[in-house]
């Protein structure tokens, strides 16, 4: 099972789920919906890419999800996100290539590491800063 790294209060309202009766029956229930999976991903590392959103041209559905993410390098990928985790499936935006045979990622974090060296100096600066941030409040 796949964890989001984000407070689910921090999450926009603006999913457009909440009045669709489709959706009202999973309340209650441990069904989770890919496409706020998804935005999580999204909203956790945005800030150290390019461009990233979920697919508004791709199916979600309850069990899966689709990414588009540029990195810093220019470089785009589709990432697809399942149970199993993320992996990339096509090598632009909104498309899927069956033939990719690529691995599954855990987070989203070991899978940026993985494709994008500027990533992740900005995703390692952003963390110095705020171990740095903390050490500051301790002392004081």
């Amino acid at each position: 099972r796949m964890e989001a790294d984000c407070n689910p209060m921090e999450l926009p309202n603006n999913t457009g789920f909440e009045d669709d009766s489709d959706y009202r029956d999973f309340e209650g229930t441990d069904v989770k919906d890919m496409r706020l999976e998804a935005e999580a991903v999204v909203n956790d590392v945005l800030f150290a890419v390019s461009n990233m959103f979920v697919s508004k041209t791709l199916p979600c559905a309850e069990d899966v999800a689709y990414i588009n993410v540029e990195t810093r390098e220019r470089n785009r990928y589709c990432l697809e996100l399942t149970e199993a985790g993320l992996r990339v499936v096509a090598y632009d935006f909104d498309q899927t290539d069956d033939r990719l045979q690529t691995p599954y990622h855990e987070t989203v974090y070991s899978l940026l590491d993985s494709l994008s060296p500027a990533y992740r100096e900005v995703f390692g600066n952003a963390l110095l800063q705020r171990l740095e941030a903390l050490k500051k409040e301790s002392q004081s």
